[in-house]
């Protein structure tokens, strides 16, 4: 029963770093053990040897309290003022609205109020959808009035609240931006109420929630709003009934110049986690869990889609209330990296009476600059960041029918369905509908620990596993070190190997990669459906990655148009195959289908008889297939696959060493691969459904070579890892650790066709090697 969770503050640590754990308990027990293990796979499967992990000496083992540490879900923001907003008598504010998720409960668009104390004023829309006033005064009187007339999600209104102390009256007004076809007409009334502002100060003003809180304690908030707000603004003054009703339709009221208190306008600093003032008062605020910025808002054109071009309509900040940034929770224990600690992936296990054993990952690396061995395996954490948590598996109709089965929920899923706080994942939805694109490692990651699915944390440890097996020492170096670091964190190492599932790819990661290759260096891409989807890691908040899914490619939302662009670094959002950086240009192949029902087999290409490629065969007895065996889908050819192509980038000299074959139809197409909806995308009707092994040199003697399948590192433990798909991957990995450069091939080789053809059919000529040699770094 899963009852422990934790989390760390760093996913990845050097000799010298210090992690901090952060865990929470569910269960009854008491206390909780902690101990360090190395985990050298990560799958506790019959035909393995199991899950194996090593105990670590380390000073936190040992016993500890056990506490439930809360998550406190929901994006808003707050300014806070000494005495701004207790100063506050006769007051106007004024916003657009775009609601996402009406009639459930009372959402507070902003104010001052204090849930715990009842004191202060916010403007709401309660839980029939109507634009709604509530004012406290803190001793118990607390008045409410609202419009009639219920807001329409996903419609921008103008909403303004003017409240005159005097006269204790309210004035309300909603006018909808009408488009062609829309009807609402603009509708203000005054109301009297009873209560009055309180005297009793107040340090906060709240956009999209309000203070649930009371005293001196941690601010938390309640009533959060979702939807788009932009543009809003507070004036110490109130207004009339024709005033108002005139700020609706447009008009200027002039005295509202002359009594303005903060103008946010949400359009600055994109990126960040503050939002501007520019009334000159300095009244900037903070956000909390991070709402979707780079939002189009009540005034875009349509002219632009970049949110830099026009930034005036951009103005809006899309809220949830299930946004999530940093759990907050406080450190139970901490490790500092001894050195002499091998790189490695690491976990702090723990244990409590009637819990399952829980496992807080983190990598170890080397010192900066001192590899300790020519090999380093690149682990896929911006993959296992984009799908922490997961739940589409709860509520995806057609998920059964896409596995081939009925769905099984496994421990940590039941608690992440009980326990949504714990965050979404890139491919889930938020309440409202709307697609999350952020995702956060600031909190416990369930899917990234043992028996996770194999193309989200599980697979990586059958390669991590096989590594061990052979007696083959490789240092660990995570997607995010890669992205701050660059290619000088690569420079000490001969070769790079990924995992089988290198989904997530930053520009800087891409970048870093090809330089490698340049350089002379070697990668060996071990999976499917790598370099994917454009990553971006914000530039000052840690551990957050964005993305944003345009256009096109297998995804489980889209992003709406206009709002393609990322919000951390402007850059243009989808995959990296729409912008002109396919993975076919950087390792040689590409997506272009999945199923995961089984998996298949691969036959050796005509040009496996290629003397460039002799070495990856060396020892394989070559029959008719192999591969077909392995712990998914009983073939190493599966899950999602990867095809050689010249129209999209694949180098020209590459070999083709091997192909799939023996696929069903429930192994189909991938969507960016056709054009217009046709039957043929199943692998018994379309020759593109396919995976390929290819081999290709680059320039500064460096080489790639790459399997195209997630299932390939799962076939590697068969036989006791005495198999066909071990020991090409052994034969390649030995020769890219030798120095000799790998000459490219002479410029006059015989080009071969677009798509390679069955393995039955000869493809072109072999080539032949220029012999010349190539400086290879030491």
């Amino acid at each position: 029963m899963r009852t422990l969770a934790g989390y760390t503050n760093i996913m990845s640590a050097k000799p010298g770093d210090t992690v901090e754990f952060k865990v929470s308990s569910h269960g009854s027990a008491s206390t909780f053990s902690a101990r360090l293990v190395r985990l050298i796979t990560t799958e506790e499967h019959p035909r393995t040897a199991g899950l194996i992990e090593r105990e670590v000496d380390a000073a936190f083992n040992g016993e500890y309290r056990a506490r439930r540490q809360h998550i406190h879900t929901g994006s808003y923001g707050y300014v806070e003022h000494a005495t701004a907003f207790s100063a506050l008598e006769d007051f106007t504010f004024q916003t657009w609205l775009w609601p996402t998720l009406l009639g459930t409960r009372r959402q507070t668009i902003a104010g001052t109020w204090d849930e715990s104390r009842s004191l202060g004023f916010a403007i709401e829309i309660d839980q029939m959808g109507r634009l709604t006033f509530l004012m406290g005064d803190g001793e118990g009187k607390v008045s409410t009035a609202n419009l009639p007339t219920p807001l329409l999600e996903r419609q921008w209104v103008f909403l303004a609240s003017s409240y005159n102390a005097k006269d204790r009256t309210v004035v309300l007004h909603q006018s909808p931006r009408c488009d062609i076809g829309d009807l609402g007409s603009a509708e203000t009334r005054k109301f009297d109420i009873a209560a009055f502002h309180g005297n009793r100060a107040q340090r906060h003003f709240f956009i999209a929630a309000h203070k649930a809180s009371g005293g001196d304690g941690p601010l938390l908030a309640g009533g959060h709003y979702n939807g788009k707000i932009d543009s809003p603004k507070l004036h110490a003054c109130a207004l009339s009934v024709e005033e108002m009703a005139s700020l609706g339709s447009g008009a200027a009221v002039d005295r509202l110049n002359e009594c303005v208190s903060a103008n946010w306008d949400f359009s600055i600093d994109q990126g960040s986690d503050v939002f501007k003032d520019v009334s000159g008062n300095g009244r900037d605020g903070r956000l909390v869990n991070m709402p979707t910025r780079a939002m189009k808002g009540f005034n875009w054109t349509g002219r632009f889609h970049d949110w830099r071009a026009a930034p005036d309509e951009y103005g809006a900040i899309h809220f949830h209330d299930d946004d999530l940034y940093d759990a907050g929770w406080a450190t139970d224990f901490a490790f500092t990296i001894p050195s002499g600690l091998e790189s490695g992936v690491y976990a702090a296990r723990l244990d409590a009476q009637d819990a399952s054993p829980a496992y807080v990952i983190f990598f170890v690396r080397p010192p900066k600059g001192q590899a300790t061995s020519d090999v380093v395996y690149l682990a896929s954490t911006a993959t296992y960041m984009a799908y922490a948590n997961q739940t589409l598996i709860a509520r995806d109709p057609l998920d059964e029918m896409s596995m081939g089965s009925l769905l099984i929920f496994g421990e940590d899923d039941v608690f992440l369905n009980e326990n949504p706080e714990y965050g979404k994942s890139l491919y889930d939805l938020h309440s409202d509908g709307s697609g999350v694109c952020y995702s956060s490692r600031l909190r416990p990651i369930l899917t990234m620990s043992p028996n996770a699915k194999y193309w989200r944390f599980g697979g990586d440890g059958h390669l991590t596993g096989w590594l061990d097996a052979l007696g083959i020492n490789a240092n660990v170096i995570t997607d995010e070190d890669l992205h701050n670091e660059g290619e000088s964190i690569l420079a000490p190492y001969r070769v790079v190997l990924t995992g089988c599932h290198p989904e997530y790819v930053s520009l800087a990661m891409w970048d870093a990669l090809k330089t490698h290759l340049g350089r002379g260096g070697r990668l060996m891409y071990l999976g499917g459906n790598g370099f994917y989807w454009r990553t971006a890691f914000h530039p000052t908040l840690p551990g957050l990655i964005e993305v944003r899914r345009a256009e096109d490619g297998s995804r489980a939302w889209s992003a709406e148009a206009g709002e393609y662009f990322m919000s951390t670094t402007g850059e243009y959002g989808g995959m990296w195959r729409r912008q002109d950086r396919t993975p076919n240009q950087l390792v040689g192949i590409g997506f272009c289908a999945n199923g995961f029902m089984t998996g298949s087999y691969y036959q050796w290409c005509p040009d496996s008889t290629d003397p460039r490629v002799d070495f990856v065969l060396d020892g394989v007895t070559k029959g008719s297939k192999f591969g077909d065996y392995g712990l998914s889908g009983n073939g190493a050819a599966g899950q999602e696959l990867d095809r050689y192509d010249l129209s999209l980038g694949s180098p020209r000299h590459a070999v083709v060493i091997a192909t799939s074959t023996g696929h069903t139809d429930n192994m189909v197409l991938a969507k960016e691969e056709f054009g217009a909806m046709h039957w043929m995308i199943g692998a018994t009707e379309n020759k593109n459904v396919r995976s390929d092994i290819v081999f290709f040199e680059t320039v500064g003697g460096g080489a790639v070579f790459s399997v195209g399948s997630i299932s390939w590192c799962m076939s590697l433990p068969n036989d006791n890892y005495k198999n066909d798909v071990s020991r090409v991957t052994r034969n390649v990995l030995e020769r890219f650790r030798d120095p000799r450069p790998f000459p490219l091939p002479r410029s006059e080789v015989e080009l071969p066709p677009q798509m390679p053809p069955s393995p039955e059919q000869p493809r072109r000529a072999r080539s032949t090697v220029k012999e010349t040699p190539t400086a290879l770094r030491a």
